[in-house]
């Protein structure tokens, strides 16, 4: 009888119930206290599960091998072999972890250096950003000006609280238009027209005030002023560089926006003025209500507001990603920019500050403010759906399922009607102040990617991918 672990006769010998193996007793309760287990089978094992055996107290012989000096001595040359060897293999170990330490060391420090460069680096380039010149080239402002990021000068918040403090006033008493479009108007419109493709590429088009005329361009730096009456181009545009990206009216001025990062400020055909204050192209234009403050949007990830009395920018906020599209808040004092990490990020003119951020599944397509004052219509690109949030609550309210891609939305002047395009539908969404409810009193296969409301209501301007122009009256 041997105990499992020594393998010699042990003295004090006790068996364990669970596997029934022997073991010296003294070397079992010391093994069970360091690690709970059976030393054969691993299993859970604790001091209540081992059982004395007595057996006849036998004397152990002195081993053989120990009986003579000259086997002791051998024993004893074999114990410092043993040993020097184990002390060598130890210092060998030794030497070899103080390398790897050595090297870990020097990794560490090389990396932290990188980081501190790149980190300065990063800082001077965002420094850089704040700073970008906007060369102006005009025959009435010719000097260089530069965006710095400051705050906007009196002069502009002044004009932005005044047109805010204006337009809130009678937002809420103002009436429907007599001749404005009702749902059975908007049930009977047909297509009337459908002009050839105009520009390849288009993204956008603008109708104007009076909506005669409908600025539009395409991907290969053309544009122009199409006339709905006379149904043709009636002027061309000289485009710098790059394609159109966006397109809007001031007063009877023509801005176009390029992906090569310029803003072009046309009259009378002949360019005025123009801006490049983005370090990449511009995906989309605003304007303020009081027709004097123009907002432009970049995959620089800012936004540049411009002064278009004296023509000069007045300032650039910096965002935390590109952003593909904007609008002002029909009051004027909020900005609202898309961007391509589905977060909607509304601003305050005056300060520049962060108001609100609305998350949404995706890159964001389109924006529209309700002419109520309240609700923010947004398109999610490539979804078919439009979200309605309220801004008074920061919440979504309504999901309008349009069953097809939608590219564009617009609010009509009463904000009781909403048309959505997209390249297989073009379709009005109607509220009904009185029921609360939503209905949908038109739609059409019209292929479009951009849309606008034509005077009163009582017609819808769409443009196709191809630069075509549809009217449905």
């Amino acid at each position: 009888m041997l105990c499992a672990i020594s393998g010699e006769a042990p003295e004090v010998p006790v068996a364990s119930r669970k596997s029934g193996n022997v073991f010296e007793k003294r070397l079992i309760e010391a093994y069970i206290s360091e690690n709970g287990v059976d030393p054969v089978t691993s299993e859970e094992l604790n001091t209540d599960d081992l059982i004395d055996l007595k057996t006849s107290r036998t004397v152990r012989p002195r081993p053989p091998t120990l009986t003579s000096i000259p086997s002791l001595l051998s024993v004893f040359q074999n114990e410092w072999d043993a040993l020097a060897l184990e002390t060598y293999t130890l210092r060998k170990e030794l030497a070899q972890s103080r390398q790897e330490l050595s090297t870990a060391l020097y990794q560490n420090d090389a990396a932290v250096r990188v980081v501190a460069r790149l980190s300065r680096e990063r800082d001077e380039a965002r420094d850089a950003l704040s700073k970008i010149t906007a060369n102006g080239t005009s025959t009435i402002h010719g000097d260089a000006m530069q965006v710095d990021g400051q705050g906007l000068s009196e002069g502009l918040v002044s004009k932005i609280t005044a047109t805010q403090e204006r337009l809130s006033k009678t937002r809420r008493k103002r009436g429907v238009p007599d001749d404005w479009a009702t749902s059975e108007t908007l049930q009977n419109l047909k297509t009337t027209y459908q002009s050839e493709p105009l520009y390849p590429g288009s993204r956008s088009m603008a109708l104007n005030a009076i909506g005669e005329s409908v600025l539009l361009g395409g991907s290969q730096g053309l544009a122009g002023v199409y006339s709905i009456a006379d149904k043709q181009i009636v002027q061309t545009l000289k485009i710098r560089s790059g394609a159109i990206t966006d397109t809007l009216w001031a007063g009877n001025r023509a801005i176009i926006a390029t992906s090569s990062g310029a803003v072009q400020v046309f009259e009378n055909q002949s360019e005025i003025f123009h801006f490049s204050s983005h370090a990449g192209g511009i995906t989309a234009l605003a304007l303020h209500p009081s027709g004097d403050i123009l907002a432009s949007v970049g995959v620089d990830q800012s936004y540049v507001l411009y002064d278009l009395v004296s023509f000069s920018p007045a300032t650039q906020i910096f965002t935390n990603s590109a952003l593909t599209t904007a609008k002002f808040h029909p009051d004027g004092h909020l900005f609202a920019a898309g961007g391509v990490d589905g977060q909607i990020k509304v601003f305050d003119v005056k300060s520049g500050e962060n108001a609100a951020n609305f998350d949404l599944s995706g890159p964001i397509q389109c924006l529209a403010f309700s002419e109520n004052g309240t609700w923010l219509a947004a398109v999610v690109r490539g979804e078919t759906s439009v979200s309605i949030w309220d801004l008074r609550k920061s919440i979504q309210i309504k999901t309008l399922e349009i069953g097809s891609e939608v590219k564009s939305v617009r609010w009509d002047y009463t904000g009781q009607f909403l048309v959505a395009a997209g390249p297989s539908v073009l379709a009005v969404q109607q509220y009904s102040k009185v029921t609360k409810d939503w209905s949908e009193p038109m739609r059409t296969s019209t292929g479009s990617i951009a849309v606008e409301w034509g005077p009163s209501a009582q017609s819808i301007i769409s443009m196709g991918s191809d630069g075509s122009l549809t009217e449905v009256a």
